[in-house]
């Protein structure tokens, strides 16, 4: 009994000697062989994704050949292989029975002696110890009698290397992802920004000069003029560029969530909160966050964004110690914070925080020069989207029609419709005669002249009355051809929270025919 408690003790070791399972396995191949005939040991699973059996490690003798890592089982016998199970060590040989005889000449049996050893935790079967020395008749049931003391060691020892392949397979995937993800927004950003020679150039010139430094930078322009493209060349031609680059569009977060959003929650912080969670600042650590629609950050989430400025550390919903987080701030919006600032809609001391770097973007009708760029850009993308062999030609008269339009919804409007055309192609050149002004259905198009009101000074008023006016001339529908938000050239859905936003009634009334004002 002293010898096989030995035996037991000399093999745990050994197995588990080194977190690499071909070192360990070399280490406890050297010691078994005292006690066993052994050219080859091997650590196998039956894998059901690729219907073979799977070395997991294998070690021989010097001068042995190794037989292959994976062995490929033809699907009539791989039911029987995995239906063989036995629960202790086992001896295996050609001649046992009809099974064995088929299965020789993929496992190499012929010839040779082995001893299956079932490796089982708490009565699952993870696959199995397979010892082999050259010859028949090597092995007798005392060799079983003793593995069958060290099958458990040898058992955590598999699980554990199957557990780190597989932490090793996500950990790839997962580097895979973060290469593929960074090459696609440093393509993004990276590349060339349409218009940096032209409409754009004073933009990108205030880029060059900040983006080096660490400052805070506030993105001002309206609505769909690339601000998110701005703010992907700063944090891309920055020293944080490896760093990770977090967007959150403020305004699309309800005012219940955005603090746990943005900062975080500890455990049982509130109802739901089953665990901690690290919010967006966080998870920003060491690179950029893009906040987006500053503006619609609610008053308990300024004071907390203050903190992080004034501080560069945050405090999670439900805790009491503060974190620090080594992060950029790149904040945007399409509103007058100046205006909400006077009006107590916005902090006067979180404004002069944010403002420290302002960056102005163009509205499209400012930078008419881009436009033909921008479109033929667009349609090219669109058409290999699509799966289009070629890529439709845009007709120079309505190249002249889109260059002459004003474009109230900027470049987001302007892809919008190259797509829109590019889906409605039948053949020939882009005309875009059912979409712009000056077309053969230019009844539903937006006139110049629709107001007579005077220029408004503020971006809101400005776009409440545009809107006021396309609602008009749509007869109040939103959906639909003729509808306003084609002629806009936005989503349907986002008119209509646009209009809800603005104080804007819209839809037809019960009473009358005539739109709603």
């Amino acid at each position: 009994m002293g010898n096989r408690d030995d035996f037991f003790r000399e093999v745990t070791i050994r197995i588990c000697s080194s977190l690499d399972i071909k070192t360990a396995l070399r280490n406890a191949f050297d010691y078994l062989k005292l006690y066993f005939p052994l050219d080859t040991l091997s650590l196998t699973i039956h894998d059901a994704n690729i219907s073979s059996i799977r070395r997991i490690a294998n070690v021989a003798a010097d001068n042995v050949d190794l037989p292959d890592e994976i062995i490929a089982i033809p699907k009539k016998l791989w039911k029987q292989v995995q239906a063989w199970k036995p629960i202790v060590p086992t001896i295996i040989s050609s001649d046992r029975d009809d099974f064995f005889r088929i299965l020789a000449p993929f496992i190499k049996l012929e010839g040779n002696s082995k001893i299956f050893v079932p490796l089982l935790i708490e009565g699952k079967s993870l696959g199995s110890l397979i010892l082999c020395a050259r010859g028949e008749g090597r092995y007798n049931a005392r060799h079983l009698g003793l593995l069958a003391t060290v099958a458990t060691p040898f058992a955590i020892a598999l699980a554990n290397a199957l557990s780190y392949e597989k932490l090793l397979k996500y950990r790839d995937r997962l580097i895979d992802d973060n290469h593929f993800l960074n090459k696609e927004l440093s393509t993004r950003a990276g590349g060339q920004i349409i218009g940096e020679d032209s409409g754009l150039k004073n933009v990108l010139d205030m880029v060059q000069h900040v983006a080096p430094l660490n400052n805070t930078v506030l993105l001002l322009g309206e609505t769909g003029t690339g601000k998110e493209v701005i703010a992907n060349a700063i944090h891309f031609a920055s020293p944080r560029k490896n760093g990770p680059f977090i967007k959150v569009n403020c305004g699309a977060i309800p005012g219940s969530l955005i603090d746990s959003e943005l900062f975080g929650h500890e455990k049982g912080a509130f109802t739901g909160a089953v665990d901690e969670r690290r919010g967006r600042f966080e998870r920003a650590d060491g690179g950029t966050i893009f906040l987006d629609e500053i503006a619609e950050l609610p008053p308990p989430a300024q004071v907390r964004l203050l903190r992080v400025l004034q501080n560069r550390e945050i405090e999670r919903v439900g805790g009491n110690k503060p974190i620090p987080v080594d992060i950029r701030v790149i904040a945007a919006t399409h509103r007058n914070l100046e205006n909400m600032v006077s009006e107590n809609r916005f902090r006067e001391d979180l404004w002069f925080r944010l403002n420290v770097f302002p960056i102005i973007i163009p509205p499209l009708r400012q930078r008419k020069g881009d436009i033909p760029l921008l479109a033929r850009y667009f349609v090219r993308a669109k058409a290999m989207e699509l799966g289009f062999a070629l890529t439709p030609a845009i007709a120079p008269g309505a190249m002249a029609r889109l260059v002459n339009y004003d474009w109230p919804g900027n470049v987001r409007e302007l892809e919008n419709l190259m797509e829109r055309e590019v889906i409605l192609h039948q053949g020939g050149q882009l005309m875009f005669d059912a979409l712009l002004p000056g077309g053969r259905k230019s009844e539903n198009t937006v006139p110049k002249e629709v107001s007579n009101s005077p220029a408004p000074l503020r971006l809101d008023e400005a776009m409440a009355l545009h809107l006021s006016d396309v609602m008009r001339v749509a007869n109040g529908r939103i959906h639909g051809p003729g509808g306003a938000a084609e002629l806009l050239g936005i989503n349907p859905s986002t008119l209509r929270w646009r209009l809800d936003k603005l104080g804007i009634r819209h839809g037809r009334s019960k009473k009358t025919s005539e739109p709603l004002p």
